[in-house]
């Protein structure tokens, strides 16, 4: 029972710690363009496919 004395008040400390990191990143527009990331992941831009067709024909 002791423990919870010393626990609760650490939970909450670190619940106020990740609401305000949460707060600053939508203040400094961390979420504002979320698809542009996502489509830079899945699909090849056309640079890394001409570097890697140079690639595929020098090993031939």
């Amino acid at each position: 029972m002791e423990s919870l004395f010393i626990l609760i008040p650490i939970a909450l400390v670190f619940v106020c710690i990740a609401v305000a990191i949460f707060i600053w990143a939508v203040k400094s527009k961390q979420y504002d363009d979320l698809d542009t990331e996502a489509r830079r992941i899945l699909f090849e831009d056309k640079h890394s496919d001409k570097t890697s067709n140079v690639k595929k024909n020098n090993e031939r």
